[in-house]
């Protein structure tokens, strides 16, 4: 497969109470710090396919779960996530794609990318969080959850 210039994030949620929420965030295997899923798209994906498959590879989400997607993007230089100009000089960075992904009932299993998971309100969740760019798209689906604005 291909790698495609785009990365996604992804938060599972479920609900907790009538208005509340916890959000499952991860700690990486090789760098020890806390984020949502992350990963990147390939070939011809679409930005909310490659999500699909990168929480079904890394959280064993089923691809048929209910996705939300946010408006939240960042951009990462692409020499952080591949190591150099893989496509060429004119392709600086990629943008991040974030989505919020219902895990109701699901036993989010981790792949070999983490090596703990935690589930956690937002607050909670969010100081766990090293990019400032996920602890945005984490206070927009808790937003968009309180507000049901989807």
């Amino acid at each position: 497969m291909t790698r495609a210039p785009f990365q996604v994030l992804v938060f599972p949620y479920r609900s907790v109470s009538d208005n509340g929420y916890e959000y499952a965030v991860f700690r990486r295997a090789d760098l020890g710090f806390w984020q949502g899923i992350a990963g990147g798209g390939e070939d011809t994906e679409t930005h909310l396919e490659a999500a699909k498959r990168e929480a079904l590879e890394e959280g064993g989400i089923p691809q048929e779960s209910r996705y939300l997607a946010l408006d939240s993007t960042a951009t990462i230089p692409v020499v952080d996530i591949v190591g150099g100009l893989l496509w060429g000089d004119d392709v600086l960075v990629v943008r991040e794609h974030c989505f919020g992904v219902e895990a109701d009932g699901l036993e989010i299993t981790l792949s070999h990318k983490h090596v703990e998971l935690r589930r956690a309100p937002h607050e909670a969740a969010s100081a766990l969080l090293k990019y400032d760019s996920n602890k945005n798209a984490l206070w927009e689906l808790e937003m968009k959850l309180r507000r049901r604005a989807f």
